[in-house]
């Protein structure tokens, strides 16, 4: 499943991860490191499993906790209404 964010949302990388902006309701979210190699996966055109082998190569990381973290930030992001 590729991520895409609505036209209404504005990305910034940053030296310690990259900032979202609803620009509908001015609402920031800040992503970590690890959140910020999730969304470049998923933006790439990668999917979940896609974005957890990406973290298990980046970082010290077990599996199942990859898998969780993956799953997690898509589910908040799809609640959120910042992606389709």
């Amino acid at each position: 499943m590729a991520l895409r964010f609505g036209t209404d949302v504005s990305t910034a990388e940053t030296d310690y991860g990259t900032v979202l902006l609803d620009e509908r309701s001015g609402t920031y979210w800040e992503l970590n490191p690890t959140g910020t190699v999730v969304i470049k996966t998923l933006l790439e055109g990668g999917d979940e499993a896609a974005a957890v082998a990406a973290l298990l190569d980046e970082f010290d990381i077990d599996r199942e906790q990859a898998a969780q973290d993956v799953a997690t930030l898509v589910s908040d992001l799809r609640a959120s209404g910042l992606v389709a």
